[in-house]
Parts: C-alpha cells; structure tokens; sequence
C-alpha cells in the first residue's frame, strides 16, 4: 500500500489529487519564454510539507507521461527515502562523491514507470558545500539528459541557505505554505531572501485550504 501521504497514489480521484494535478498544469504552461523542467520545493520554515508536496508533484508529473526524477536535497533532514520506503545508503552524496556515480546517478525505481528516486543518500559534514558545489551542477545536468522534470526536495528557506543554493542552478523555486500554520511575516522574509539574491519565484502552493463545497460533493459523487 502506499503511503497515505502520496495521497496522488493512495485517493488518486480525490480532491486534493486533483489539486496536484491542477499544479503540474499550471506549472507546465506557466512560462512561455522559458519552460520550467527543473523546480525546487522548499518552504519558509519546517513543518510546512514541502516534502509531502514535492513527491506527490512528481507522482501527477510521472502519471501525466513524463519522464520524472525526485530528488532528496534535504542533506540535513532527508525524508523521501521515508515516504518511499527506500534504502539510502546511496543517493545524492554518492553521486557527488563518485565519478562513476555522477555519470550514472543511483536513481530507484517505483511502483510508477516514469518516475524515479533520487535519495539524499549518506548524511555530508557541510551540505551548503555540497549543494554550491560544480560537482552539483555536473549532476543536474546529467539528470537533466535523462528526464522531462526534475524536482528538487530541499530545506526551508529561512533555515539554512541550501534551497536558495539549489535554486540558482535551477528554473526556479516553488514555496509550500500551510493553512492555519505559515506566518505572514516568514512567508514573507523567504520572498524577500529569495528576490535579494536573484533567485526565480515560480509561486507558492497552500496546503490544507479549506475545501469548497461544491467542489467537494462532486468529487465524492
């Protein structure tokens, strides 16, 4: 069975599967001067599902026919590997620290055919150096040549300066906010963090919206 929490597999007629669906829509008509393949998921604070929300995006991404990668770049609180039920003694730091590796990156399979899993993998000293690093910019690349989307899990913005990091290298960042639990203020800081350093905004998605009505009785018809 699959994890509640990919809930895009679990109730894949479901309101909130829908809703995820609606995102990977909007997501891939978004720009029309520069398309977005490559995206960062990353919240203010943690405890706000960025992770939840990363994966089940790349489920409805896989589900829709493309060829999509996860990525766990969570260093320092890696979770993906959780909600899959992977191994991770080989992941992302693997790849960064074996040639061989980088070349041929040690993605795992899933229960869906177009998507797979690229675990953290084991835990570095100074994961900023790891994620700044040209070593990471070589690997992007590579997963890049092998898939439609890439998405990126990594840490809350305010915590630690990995996400925006991630962000630089790729198309943009997507920030996870939760209902009755962001603050306007940390919303807030993350945006300005993010706009200082350049760093591409694509938007932000709310979790646990209250649900309308109507749109509730007619996906439980």
């Amino acid at each position: 069975m699959p994890n509640p929490n990919l809930i895009t597999l679990s109730d894949p007629r479901s309101a909130t599967a829908e809703a995820y669906r609606t995102l990977r829509t909007n997501l891939m008509f978004s720009s029309v001067d520069q398309a977005i393949h490559a995206l960062v998921m990353s919240s203010a604070v943690p405890g706000e599902g960025k992770s939840t929300a990363a994966a089940n995006l790349a489920v409805t991404l896989a589900q829709g026919g493309q060829r999509t990668i996860l990525v766990d770049c969570d260093l320092r609180k890696p979770s993906q590997h959780t909600l899959w039920n992977l191994p991770n003694e080989q992941g992302l730091t693997s790849a960064l620290l074996e040639t061989s590796a980088l070349e041929h990156p040690p993605l795992q399979a899933t229960a869906l055919e177009m998507l797979h899993i690229l675990t953290s993998g084991p835990q570095p000293p100074n994961p900023a150096d790891v994620i700044g690093s040209r070593r990471m910019d070589d690997l992007i690349a590579t997963l890049r040549s092998q898939a439609d989307y890439l998405v990126f899990d990594a840490p809350p913005v305010l915590a630690v300066t990995d996400a925006s990091l991630l962000a630089l290298k790729t198309d943009g960042l997507l920030l996870v906010l939760r209902a009755g639990a962001s603050r306007r203020d940390q919303t807030a800081r993350a945006k300005e963090e993010l706009e200082r350093i350049g760093v591409p905004l694509i938007g932000a998605v709310l979790l646990d919206a209250p649900r309308d009505s109507a749109v509730g009785a007619y996906y439980s018809s």
